[in-house]
C-alpha cells in the first residue's frame, strides 16, 4: 500500500512540475526571461509562490529545466539521423544541415526564445556541455562507421568528432548565426558542412 502511495504522490509531483515548466516557458516566450518572475508564474497557475518553491529553487531552476527540454529536442533529431541506413557521409551532412535549421527555428525565429538560450549560454550550464559531449558521442560513432565503410581515411575518431563539430559551430550556436545569417560574405550551410566532411576523407 505504502509503494502504491508513494507512486501516487510521484505523480502527482511530476504532473506539478510539468505544469510549473509549461507556464514558464509561456511565460518566458511571451513577455521574456529577464521580464518573468517566479511570482508571475504562479500567478499564471492559480498557486502561490511559495508552492512553486517546493519543485524548483529559483527561477535559474526552472530556466535550467526547459533548456534541458529544449536541447533534449536537438539530441534525439541528432539521434535519429544518426541511426539511418544511409552513408555515414550522408548522415553527417544531414545531422549538420537539421542542426542548422532547428536552431535557427526554434531558438531564432522568437526573440524571447533567443534570450533564454543565450541566458544559458552564458552562464555556461553543465547542461549544455553535456549536450555537446552527446553531440560529440554521435558524430564520432558517424565517423566511426565511414571508417569502418571505407568513406573516411582511419583517424582518431574523438578528434574527428570534436573538430567536426567545432568547423560547424556556426550553423549551430545561435549568436554566430543572428550575427553571420544574414551576411552575404559568409559561407552557405550546405557548403561549409560539405568542405567539414572533406576533411574527414
Amino acid at each position: 500500500m505504502q509503494d502504491a502511495t508513494s507512486a501516487e504522490l510521484d505523480t502527482i509531483r511530476q504532473e506539478n512540475i510539468t505544469r510549473i515548466l509549461g507556464a514558464a516557458e509561456r511565460l518566458f516566450r511571451h513577455y521574456g526571461y529577464g521580464k518573468t518572475t517566479v511570482a508571475d508564474i504562479a500567478r499564471e497557475l492559480g498557486m502561490s509562490t511559495a508552492n512553486i518553491y517546493r519543485f524548483f529553487a529559483s527561477k535559474v531552476e526552472i530556466h535550467q529545466a526547459i533548456c534541458s527540454q529544449m536541447l533534449a529536442g536537438s539530441y534525439q533529431l541528432a539521434r535519429h539521423t544518426a541511426s539511418l541506413p544511409i552513408s555515414a557521409t550522408e548522415r553527417l551532412r544531414r545531422y549538420a544541415l537539421e542542426q542548422h535549421t532547428l536552431t535557427v527555428e526554434t531558438m531564432m525565429d522568437e526573440e524571447k526564445v533567443h534570450e533564454m538560450v543565450i541566458v544559458a549560454i552564458e552562464r555556461d550550464w553543465a547542461v549544455i556541455e553535456k549536450h555537446i559531449d552527446r553531440l560529440h558521442d554521435l558524430i564520432a560513432e558517424m565517423v566511426s562507421d565511414g571508417i569502418a565503410a571505407g568513406e573516411f581515411r582511419e583517424q582518431d575518431v574523438s578528434v574527428a568528432s570534436k573538430c567536426f563539430g567545432a568547423s560547424i559551430t556556426s550553423l549551430c550556436h545561435p549568436q554566430l548565426i543572428m550575427h553571420c545569417i544574414s551576411k552575404p560574405n559568409r559561407a552557405k550551410p550546405e557548403d561549409l558542412v560539405d568542405f567539414a566532411i572533406r576533411a574527414l576523407i
